[in-house]
């Protein structure tokens, strides 16, 4: 900071006016308070801003203090001993009661008068750089919630591949090179082989190379091949099995193989496999054909209030998921035509009727005497259409309605429809007319009290609007 050399050589002249724009120029609002803090003139640089504020009519003969927020009182007491010769603090952010709305936050500063025992408060806005902040820490918390969410993902996929039974290995498709393989792999290699950086030729047997050579033309020209026999060196004739996948500007080949045969039902590694799923912060549920519960995670069991696995087992999946005999018949009849669903969005009952919006993602385990079915349940309560206690918004798409089916009745779908077709029209008619309800009226064929009971229903006039144009 540089302060001026020669003020009074240059500033002696000016008048109590000019001193006065200076003060409002140097500042979006100031305040001029005695030694008690009560203030006794005040300023605002914009008419906008000082309109922000409230009750500024009756600042004039009041404490300072008295005006702003209760957390900033304390801030207000130390600007006013700072004009009782005690050296003045550096600038200090209140919030002041606004009109609409948040609080105000400005940044004040003080500056006493000579010896008149009276003193200057500068005040600059801060609500932009409130804004700012506000926005920062959304931002912050967004990226927060992506990174939980890749951790997750991430965390399920190291699970899934480190525990299936079944030899699993990641290719560069650019160099050919193994990138990653999981356990069973490396047993299939043998305990001494090192997979990682090896050529997906060097896994195999050197009678294996015709099939290789088939299985990624096969990959590189449809993005997938399937069932080709290969072996691996030192071991026995396998079934595999490529899909090819893309990371950022790079691609790579996902290489299964299967043995003979996939074993029936729950093998122990399975269960292995649900011991450790029951860490995952979704549900998890492992079912027959027909929907019926085999082994739950403690997340489902805590999403549906249950006490323990003795509860769920053999329990059909229906009775907590989705309207009986509906949402399961729905997932069960993909699985088997298709093997897998995505977000297939239902709803979950606990014990106590509480009903919890989710997304479904299901897959069919591999074929054999007992396949089994899983089903990932994440509860989506956070996109809720409409809160507790709020009245009910209706769909304003067929989209939206669409998505209801099979979690209403037809005649509450119905009714929906109509809603929704009768408000477009209104909205349509509006908007044709200028806003002038009575010729609204008459083109839609309703007499105009019945319009305004209509509007009233749909939300698009308060329910206390009266009269007629």
């Amino acid at each position: 900071m540089r302060a001026f050399t020669s003020p009074a050589k240059w500033l002696a002249g000016i008048s109590p006016d000019a001193a006065a724009l200076l003060i409002q120029a140097a500042a979006d609002m100031a305040l001029i308070f005695d030694r008690q803090g009560i203030v006794r003139d005040f300023a605002f640089t914009a008419d906008e801003f000082g309109l922000a504020f409230t009750g500024t009519e009756l600042w004039l003969g009041r404490l300072w203090r008295d005006q702003v927020t209760i957390e900033s009182r304390p801030k207000i007491d130390d600007m006013v001993k700072a004009g009782q010769g005690k050296a003045p603090p550096a600038g200090r952010q209140v919030n002041y009661p606004a009109a609409k709305g948040n609080d105000i936050p400005v940044l004040m500063s003080v500056q006493p008068i000579g010896q008149t025992g009276l003193t200057i408060a500068f005040g600059r806005d801060l609500r932009a750089f409130a804004a700012l902040q506000q926005r920062v820490v959304e931002v912050q918390q967004s990226f927060e919630r992506d990174y939980a969410r890749m951790r997750h993902i991430e965390t399920r996929y190291r699970l899934l591949f480190q525990m299936t039974p079944e030899p699993v290995l990641i290719v560069d498709i650019a160099n050919l090179k193994i990138t990653d393989a999981n356990p069973a792999a490396r047993q299939t290699a043998g305990a001494k082989a090192k997979l990682i950086g090896m050529t997906i030729a060097e896994f195999f047997a050197p009678e294996a190379a015709a099939g290789l050579e088939a299985l990624l033309a096969g990959v590189r020209s449809t993005g997938r091949a399937d069932d080709i026999e290969l072996q691996p060196l030192g071991g026995a004739a396998m079934r595999a099995s490529g899909f090819l996948f893309r990371q950022g500007n790079a691609q790579s080949m996902l290489l299964r193989l299967t043995g003979g045969g996939a074993a029936p039902g729950l093998t122990d590694t399975k269960a292995k496999l649900l011991q450790l799923v029951e860490r995952v912060p979704d549900g998890f549920v492992v079912t027959t054909t027909n929907g019926k519960i085999l082994a739950t995670n403690e997340a489902f069991l805590e999403m549906a209030q249950l006490h323990g696995q003795a509860q769920a087992q053999g329990q059909q999946l229906d009775r907590w998921i989705g309207r009986p005999g509906v949402d399961l018949g729905v997932l069960l009849t993909n699985l088997r035509q298709h093997g897998s669903v995505r977000l297939f969005v239902s709803s979950l009952r606990d014990e106590f009727g509480a009903e919890t919006p989710v997304e479904i993602s299901a897959g069919a385990g591999p074929d054999g005497s007992e396949p089994t079915y899983g089903f990932a349940i994440r509860a989506i309560a956070q996109r809720a259409v409409a809160p507790a206690g709020e009245p009910r918004s209706f769909p304003k798409s067929l989209e939206q309605i669409i998505e209801l089916i099979g979690r209403v009745s037809l005649k509450d779908l119905v009714r929906e429809a109509t809603d929704v077709i009768e408000r477009l029209s209104i909205e349509a008619a509006l908007t044709m007319t200028g806003n002038n309800r009575a010729s609204a009226a008459e083109m839609l064929g309703v007499s105009r009290q019945s319009l305004y009971v209509k509007m009233r229903r749909h939300g698009l006039i308060e329910a206390e609007t009266v009269g007629i144009e």
